[in-house]
């Protein structure tokens, strides 16, 4: 669909960048389905984070070329751009979705390295059959009771770690919406001190370009000049140098004493 578009060489250039972007995003999420390792997987993430991160920005410098372009487009080309700018915000979102479904998963196999349960094989589980199978039932009432008590007091101090944790978390997360909301704003006007450096440059360029050509005119008709004062005293000169041609209307004018002198010299004519 690109190519039927009509775009500047700004955006084509933009538009290649993001699909080169994307294709490395498929590759990545490819490659990312056959590692097994959760420590490989949350780099390559961590990667691949970063490539999504660089098409949002490519996505803002292609939004703010085409409505700097608008009003020199006609209506059809500018909503073919529009077209364009939401298929990629699409296609973006589609790997979004990719890296929430892999960071799930990794996340589950993080939980199941952690969630080592007592099961019949557990040497913890058989040394307490072994112990309990030498104690008499007094014993076992009040070794339970010991463990009831060691157990309500775990299930306190629990719950004074969960408050404590929950206070935490919320004041947290209040300061990190704020450092996310403030970063986001920063992000964002780096993105547009990037697309203004660019234009600029852009413009620096153009004008290079065209004094460039006007100092090349500027010197061809400075030789010009200088050519015709040459001849021009040349002729002052010698007037009599015939290897020189005569400037259209720059030539001197014939001697007029000269032909005066010769009919002087020939007598009256009868």
């Amino acid at each position: 669909m690109a190519n039927d578009l009509q775009m500047s060489p700004q955006l084509e250039q933009i538009d290649g960048e993001i699909q080169d972007h994307f294709r490395a995003l498929a590759n990545g999420f490819q490659k990312l389905g056959k590692v097994k390792d959760p420590n490989r997987q949350s780099k390559q993430l961590e990667d691949l984070t970063g490539k999504m991160r660089e098409c949002k920005r490519l996505i803002k410098d292609f939004d703010r070329e085409v409505k700097d372009e608008e009003s020199r487009n006609p209506p059809e080309v500018n909503k073919q751009l529009n077209d364009r700018k939401q298929s990629l915000i699409k296609e973006l979102n589609s790997y979004v979705g990719l890296r929430k479904t892999f960071m799930s998963t990794l996340g589950n196999k993080r939980v199941e390295l952690f969630d080592m349960g007592a099961g019949g094989s557990d040497p913890v589980a058989e040394d307490n059959v072994l112990m309990a199978s030498e104690m008499s039932n007094q014993e076992l009432i009040d070794a339970g009771k010991k463990r009831m008590d060691e157990t309500d007091q775990a299930i306190e101090r629990s719950k004074q770690v969960v408050e404590q944790t929950i206070e935490v978390g919320a004041q947290t997360a209040g300061t990190l919406k704020g450092q996310t909301e403030q970063m986001g704003r920063i992000v964002n006007e780096l993105d547009t001190i990037h697309f203004s450096i660019k234009k600029a440059s852009q413009l620096v360029k153009e004008i290079g370009r065209q004094v460039a050509t006007d100092k090349c005119i500027m010197m061809f008709l400075f030789l010009v000049v200088c050519g015709v004062i040459a001849i021009i005293i040349v002729k002052v000169v010698n007037p009599n140098n015939k290897n020189i041609r005569d400037i259209p209307g720059l030539a001197p004018p014939a001697p007029a004493s000269r032909r005066l002198l010769s009919r002087s010299t020939m007598g009256p004519l009868y």
